[in-house]
C-alpha cells in the first residue's frame, strides 16, 4: 500500500533528533510492508491528484485550524477532494482539520489540556476493530472536535474528549484525538519541554506517571491498517 504523510508538524525544539519527525513515528507504527511519501503541507506541498497515493495519514500539529496560516485552507480543499476517493486517518489536528474539512467544527476546549495517557471507552464498533472496551493511547491536546460533521460516527470517547475516535462511513476515513504514533518516551518528552509554559509541574508529573501504564499503540496499528485494508483491497 502507498500511504501519503500529510505532515501538518513537528517536533518541537530537538526532539526530532532522538524521536523522529511525526511522519517517521507513522512510518514506524504501520510498519515497513507500507510505501511512503511525505507531504510537507506547512511549506504548501500537497498531493496533485488524491490518486498519486492509495491511502492518506494527517498528522497532528501544534496549531490549531482556526488559526490564519496560509497552508489551512488549501489542506481543508484537498481533503474534501479526497473525501471518498481514497481513505484517510487523521490523528489529533488531522481528526480536527477533517471535522472542520467536513462541516463540523472544532476549536479550543475550555475543559483544558489532554495529556498523558488518555483513555476511551468504545460506543461502536467497526468491522476492523476487535472487541474490547476501552483503548488508551498517549495525547496531548488542547484543542477539540466540539461539533460533529455530517455523516460522522463516534466510534469512542470519553467525558473529557466525547468525540474520540470518528468514522466517516461516506467518506473512507475514521480519525482520533489522541496519538498512537507517540511512543511513551517522546510522550514524557513532549511533556517535559512544555513544563512550566502550557503544564504546571502537578499536571507535568501527573501526565509522566500515567504513562508508565500498558497502553494501545499495538492495538490501535492493528486497527488502522485493518481499516485501510478494508478500504484498499475490499
Amino acid at each position: 500500500m502507498k500511504i501519503g504523510l500529510l505532515e501538518t508538524g513537528n517536533p518541537p525544539g530537538d526532539l526530532a533528533e532522538t524521536h523522529g519527525s511525526y511522519s517517521a513515528m507513522f512510518e514506524a507504527l504501520l510498519g515497513p510492508e507500507h510505501s511512503y511519501r511525505v507531504y510537507d503541507v506547512q511549506k504548501g506541498e500537497l498531493p496533485a491528484d488524491p490518486a498519486e497515493n492509495d491511502a492518506y495519514v494527517i498528522t497532528g500539529s501544534a496549531v490549531g485550524v482556526y488559526d490564519p496560516l496560509p497552508w489551512i485552507e488549501p489542506l481543508k480543499a484537498f481533503l474534501r477532494e479526497a473525501k471518498g476517493e481514497q481513505p484517510m486517518v487523521g490523528v489529533c489536528f488531522g481528526h480536527q482539520i477533517m471535522a472542520e474539512a467536513f462541516g463540523g467544527k472544532a476549536e479550543k476546549s475550555d475543559k483544558g489540556w489532554g495529556v498523558g495517557l488518555q483513555a476511551y471507552e468504545v460506543s461502536d464498533r467497526a468491522p476492523w476493530m476487535d472487541d474490547v472496551r476501552h483503548v488508551a493511547v498517549p495525547g496531548s491536546h488542547q484543542d477539540q472536535v466540539t461539533a460533529l460533521p455530517p455523516g460522522a460516527r463516534v466510534l469512542a470517547g470519553s467525558a473529557f474528549t466525547p468525540y474520540g475516535i470518528l468514522a466517516y462511513d461516506d467518506a473512507r476515513a475514521i480519525s482520533m484525538q489522541f496519538h498512537p504514533e507517540f511512543s511513551p518516551a517522546y510522550a514524557t518528552a513532549l511533556i517535559e519541554a512544555r513544563r512550566g509554559t502550557r503544564f504546571t509541574d502537578e499536571q507535568a508529573d501527573a501526565a509522566i506517571a500515567s504513562l508508565g501504564a500498558d497502553n494501545d499503540q499495538t492495538r490501535m496499528a492493528e486497527w488502522i491498517i485493518g481499516f485501510l485494508k478494508q478500504e484498499t483491497q475490499g
